[in-house]
């Protein structure tokens, strides 16, 4: 008996979580819903004098997009005396020599070539570096899978009237958005956090994070903040929290977009994902008791901690899926009461509310409701599908973080797929298979097999729940094998 307590004692807290982070979730939503007025252009003074602007583009081994990065940043609208181009260059290979030749076709413009041959604190160290070497007020940066609005700063700049302003990030949009359904199920997910989550938290004065690109900084927010740092995989939220907290405003604008391209393989959103959630858990370690013992709101300690503990919600998910099949056997034996189900029942609302906000984003541009609603049959399910199937490579991330493990900063390999560039030919594929990848597949195996279960008992209760795990589970396994094997 004490081992079914304790199993439904697990299974209860993982549900607990789940539900908690759902009402922090629909709280955004509601927020979001209250200030669509915030969605809107507002109109600023133009500035008397345009100030002088730093653009950091930190690059690492990109043959493929670099090129691309350039030319669209040398389009930039702006006094070209006014305009410092930083390229931190940390490569190995010949994305070296294609950036210095590519620099020399724009001679009128201030390219300040920055190559660095030790990667010491990663693309950390490389904005840090450059930070002590710009000489502009601002600093704007891109990632090099990115192709900036010519009227990026025109647009930006504005926001900085009040020199409380310390960060403005832009939402960013898809290249790449239809090129397969994995491209499709990662714009479904983003576009809910730069539409429902950023604009919910930015409307209520919570802390928001810039998202590592695509945003402009005011050099003295960064320096007073304690500048880049590296003891952390998500430099980005570390330094957001950090300005956050010494009283720094950030603003959010949905309506200038910044655009870039989605991974197109498994193996490059794991690593991406890893890198994401690892790091939020880290900057979870490192933020979560200050800003609980610092005199802020309630509203915003409360969202501060779903923020930098979402990547958890990985962790709880996975101890739900395993624990579930203990607590349907349990039922199945009678050993469990029919009302404690439907408690459970209850917490499944949880899953509802998430449910709701990704719609609501994937719906808020949509021209054709009912052609977008179909869509959306499909998508849904998929998308929480994939995302539970992703809960056992991302919950070892986010172990790792908490725990305090480190590992390196692993790049996301990029291909340019919209200029022509192919999957096979890329240079940067060479992952090997990891034992999760296996254990995917075994999940995938278990899963339906509770699947085939459910439907021999008549057990229904669970059968969505495992189906989806099944179904996840399987996709995660067999596009990330398809992926990996690119890398031989």
């Amino acid at each position: 008996m004490i081992f079914l307590y304790l199993l439904i004692g697990i299974y209860a807290l993982g549900m607990l979580f789940i539900f908690l982070y759902s009402l922090a979730q629909g709280h955004l939503l509601l927020s979001f819903l209250r200030s669509k007025k915030h969605m809107k252009e507002v109109a600023h003074e133009i500035p008397e004098s345009w100030p002088k602007v730093t653009i950091q583009l930190p690059v690492y081994n990109e043959l493929y997009v670099v090129d691309r990065l350039i030319v669209a940043v040398a389009k930039m609208n702006y006094p070209a005396d006014l305009m410092e181009i930083q390229i931190l260059d940390d490569s190995t290979d010949q994305t070296a020599e294609l950036i210095q030749k590519k620099i020399q076709e724009f001679p009128n413009l201030n390219f300040q070539y920055i190559h660095r041959t030790d990667r010491a604190g990663f693309k950390a160290g490389a904005l840090k570096e450059g930070l002590a070497k710009a000489s502009g007020e601002f600093i704007a940066i891109f990632d090099a899978d990115f192709v900036p609005d010519p009227d990026f700063l025109l647009k930006t700049i504005p926001y900085f009237s009040s020199e409380k302003v310390g960060m403005v990030q832009t939402r960013w949009t898809h290249l790449n958005k239809n090129y397969s359904l994995l491209t499709r199920l990662q714009a479904f997910a983003l576009d809910a956090h730069f539409l429902i989550e950023q604009i919910g938290r930015n409307s209520q004065h919570a802390f928001i994070n810039f998202n590592g690109t695509g945003g402009i900084w005011r050099k003295s927010c960064i320096v007073d903040a304690g500048d880049w740092q590296d003891d952390t995989l998500t430099e980005d939220l570390d330094l957001s929290y950090r300005a956050q907290r010494k009283g720094w405003e950030f603003v959010y604008r949905p309506e200038i977009e910044s655009p870039a391209e989605l991974p197109p393989i498994m193996s490059a959103v794991k690593s991406q994902q890893f890198r994401w959630t690892k790091g939020g858990a880290e900057c979870a370690g490192k933020h979560a008791k200050a800003v609980l013992g610092e005199d802020l709101p309630f509203s915003t300690k409360i969202h501060a901690m779903a923020h930098l503990f979402n990547s958890s919600l990985f962790i709880a998910i996975l101890v739900v899926s395993l624990s579930s099949i203990g607590v349907w056997w349990a039922g199945m034996q009678g050993m469990i009461s029919d009302n404690l189900f439907k408690i459970a029942g209850l917490f499944m609302i949880g899953f509802v509310i998430i449910a709701g906000v990704y719609l609501v984003a994937y719906f808020y541009e949509k021209r054709s409701f009912w052609r977008s609603l179909l869509q959306a049959i499909y998508m849904l399910p998929l998308f929480l599908s994939v995302s539970m199937g992703l809960a056992l490579h991302n919950a070892q991330a986010v172990w790792e973080g908490l725990t305090g493990k480190k590992s390196p900063f692993i790049r996301t390999p990029k291909f340019n797929l919209e200029g022509g560039s192919g999957l096979e030919s890329n240079n940067y594929l060479n992952f090997k298979i990891p034992a999760t990848t296996w254990m995917e597949g075994f999940l995938m195996l278990v899963f339906s097999g509770m699947v085939g279960l459910h439907m021999y008992w008549g057990t229904f209760e669970m059968l969505p729940f495992h189906l989806m795990l099944a179904v996840g589970y399987g996709l995660v396994f067999f596009s990330s094998f398809k992926a990996y094997s690119l890398g031989k």
